[in-house]
């Protein structure tokens, strides 16, 4: 993720682009880059009521989508961006991205243990039923048996 952000974010005179593009681009809706505007997370300059993004906010996007693609919180998301810009050569935004993907991986190992034992009982539960006596239906037209 770090990678992501490089020198084209810093760009000054880098291509402009309107919510259309990036839609098409990145295949998001026109409401969810508002909502990414309302969170902060990106800021495109306004004319008029128009919208123009800059190649940094793309930048941002692209983080954005793919901290959700892996399952990252918009405040960590958030974190990791905003650190982009403290001036210290990007060492801690290097830092804190590393830890929090190993942190996401290993809950996501967790979660595939978890996911994987859930899947071996059902197995096993699936196994003992088809083990069992097949039932035999009521035939048509009779009431089940009471005790």
């Amino acid at each position: 993720m770090v990678a992501s952000l490089t020198d084209s974010a810093d760009s000054t005179e880098g291509d402009r682009f309107s919510i259309t593009d990036l839609c098409n681009d990145y295949g998001v809706t026109a409401r969810a880059l508002r909502f990414y505007e309302d969170e902060g997370l990106i800021s495109p300059e306004r004319r008029g009521l128009a919208r123009i993004y800059s190649q940094r906010d793309r930048v941002r996007l692209a983080w954005i989508l793919r901290g959700k693609r892996v399952g990252f919180s918009l405040a960590d998301i958030r974190e990791m961006i905003d650190l982009y810009d403290i001036g210290d050569g990007r060492v801690v935004q290097r830092q804190v991205t590393l830890q929090k993907c190993r942190d996401r991986i290993a809950f996501l190992e967790n979660q595939r243990r978890d996911i994987d034992a859930a899947i071996a009982e059902l197995g096993d539960f699936v196994t003992t039923i088809e083990a069992l006596p097949q039932p035999i239906a009521p035939s048509e037209g009779t009431s089940p048996e009471k005790d």
